[in-house]
């Protein structure tokens, strides 16, 4: 599933438009490296995303298509800093 996707499903970003210009605006990292909205993502990877002064940091435990409202938290696991 391509991370710009993953984001919006996943509900850590409410938009897939505002995930995608996140990915541009270079404010998304997985792995430790920059990449773009294109990106496939994996069970296991890591993913950073800037808030502003705020970074939030999690692992991806399963890509599902769709996830309702409840079920999203259950796709990643939060990290500490």
């Amino acid at each position: 599933m391509r991370l710009d996707k993953y984001l919006k499903v996943s509900r850590l970003i409410k938009r897939r438009t505002v995930a995608n210009e996140a990915c541009d605006g270079e404010r998304v990292r997985v792995n430790g490296r920059q990449v773009k909205a294109g990106y496939q993502v994996k069970v296991g990877d890591i993913i950073e995303v800037a808030f502003g002064q705020r970074t939030l940091k999690v692992e991806v435990l399963s890509v599902n298509e769709t996830a309702k409202k409840d079920e999203a938290p259950a796709m990643y696991r939060e990290l500490e800093q």
